[in-house]
């Protein structure tokens, strides 16, 4: 939720966000003027709403592809964060506070797997039944994922009648196509199944999401969640996804990855990983597999979960951004690899404190902005089973690292429950959600359309030797830019179609 109330007797008004960010909330606070938004687009048409690019917003966009915290991509206007309420007095102050934190750990596990999976069960099968309330036609987006699944067997155990789900299948594209495990799923739990073949989407479709987005957005996967989105819409009204799974019990690759390091960290002296950092730096490119825990492991752990994930690393970023723009962000602002290490809390240990940075940044800022705006372009409804309040309390405050994800596992409380409800013939180790086939469709119309977005690009947005570099690179398979090039080319027509300028 996000909503505001006027107090008219004390002439106040007291605005909220939920605790995980589902819904937006956009304000510009002026000298004579509080203006508040679902959408940035609205303050857009406002006459003191300038469309100046935040240099420290623009930063952190292509470090990471969204626009996190607080911080908006225009000068001037602000987001309420999740978990944040604000109250504007008469005259025009503005104060937030944080009415709600992610509970601290638990560090000691005094129950067996087995108990936590029952509460588990419990909590999901309550929270799914409440979202299944609804006076429209309602369906679930499953991807044969181990999240979406247990929405579905939740979902089926509560409803009376069988209930719709939906998948987008990308045929020719094996690794993407969620078709087989969708339908494994829908024939044990007997749904009413529909599946979108899609050949590869049109260009076309690029510059109406730019617009819907509000701040430029760099996940691919807005164009199958869209897709799905629009499919779903056809036949109901409200859907149930199974977004926020990972952050709260461990599911992504990367939590493997930074124990590893961590590991690493007690084996190996500091000077021996900061000639592997050096080194890397060096002689390797940007994109290839593994460049960014080979930064990270130079580091304190902190610097290792904030060089996660990461698009544009600083040296790229400086040459590619102009000199001017890039020396406004170094002396008004944090490096954006700095601000995100300050949210690591070394107290939740690992996996943990990796998790609590991601429902921080990653689930609000790109996941839930992009299952928000994709679906709502749509006029659908979707609900998050997985973020009601009482499953993250349980995720965080009862669940110990051992049960979120080890060395060799990942996501181990929902596969437990898993084994359980879900047809033994789905495998449940296997992780893909609603992907693109980015880098094959990069091969026909879409990298055609990249490069000739990006060839007449402002010399005063990118630096265009850098970008001519990164194409070439990409045409002659050396490196896979794929997802930076979709970075890019996304900011540049979200700036053409809000026409924003530094």
């Amino acid at each position: 939720f996000s909503f505001a109330i006027w107090d008219v007797e004390k002439r106040r008004l007291f605005a909220a966000r939920d605790r995980a960010g589902e819904k937006p909330f956009f304000y510009s606070s002026q000298p004579r003027f509080f203006a508040f938004s679902s959408e940035l687009k609205a303050l857009m048409a406002l006459p003191f709403v300038e469309r100046k690019i935040n240099p420290s917003a623009y930063q952190q966009f292509l470090a990471y592809g969204y626009v996190p915290g607080d911080i908006c991509i225009l000068q001037g206007v602000q987001k309420l964060r999740p978990a944040h309420a604000l109250i504007v007095e008469d005259g025009g102050r503005c104060r937030t506070w944080a009415y709600w934190q992610v509970p601290a750990g638990t560090v000691s596990n005094t129950r067996s797997v087995d108990e936590l999976a029952d509460e588990l069960d419990e909590l999901l099968g309550r929270a799914v039944k409440r979202q299944l309330v609804s006076d429209v036609p309602l369906g679930i987006c499953l991807s044969g994922g181990i999240d979406s699944s247990l929405v579905t067997a939740m979902a089926a155990r509560a409803s009376q009648k069988p209930v719709r789900t939906f998948t987008v299948v990308f045929p020719g594209s094996l690794e993407y196509d969620e078709g087989p495990y969708a339908k494994i799923v829908a024939e044990h739990f007997g749904t009413r199944h529909t599946e979108l073949q899609t050949a590869p989407a049109s260009v076309e479709l690029l510059p109406v999401l730019a617009r819907q987005f509000d701040e430029p957005c760099a996940d691919s996967s807005m164009v199958p969640t869209y897709l799905l989105s629009r499919l779903i819409r056809q036949e109901c009204t409200v859907a149930l996804g199974g977004d926020g799974g990972d952050e709260l019990f461990g599911g992504y690759r990367h939590y493997t990855s930074l124990m590893l390091q961590s590991r690493l960290r007690r084996i190996l002296p500091e000077p021996f990983r900061s000639l592997i950092q050096t080194l890397c730096r060096g002689f390797l490119p940007s994109g290839v597999r593994g460049y960014n825990s080979a930064l990270g492991l130079g580091g304190t752990i902190n610097r290792a979960v904030a060089h996660t994930n990461i698009l544009f690393t600083e040296p790229f970023r400086r040459k590619l951004t102009p000199r001017q723009v890039y020396r406004v962000h170094t002396e008004e602002s944090e490096e954006p690899t700095e601000w995100k290490a300050s949210l690591f809390d070394s107290a939740r240990g690992m996996p943990g404190g990796a998790m609590n940075v991601d429902f921080l940044t990653y689930l609000p800022d790109d996941i839930l902005v992009k299952v928000d705006r994709a679906s709502m372009l749509n006029s659908l409804e979707v609900r998050c089973p997985w973020l009601d309040f009482n499953l993250i309390e349980f995720a965080f405050r009862n669940v110990p690292n051992s049960c979120r994800a080890t060395l060799g596992q990942k996501k181990i409380l929902p596969k437990v429950l898993g084994k359980r409800l879900l047809p033994k013939a789905l495998n449940l180790d296997r992780k893909q959600g609603f992907s693109l086939p980015l880098r094959k469709w990069m091969k026909g119309a879409w990298g055609q359309f990249f490069t000739e977005i990006l060839s007449s690009v402002d010399h005063a947005i990118f630096d265009q030797q850098v970008v001519r570099r990164l194409i070439e690179t990409q045409n002659r398979g050396l490196v896979n830019h794929t997802e930076r090039l979709f970075c890019l080319t996304m900011f540049e027509l979200w700036r053409r179609e809000y026409r924003a300028s530094f």
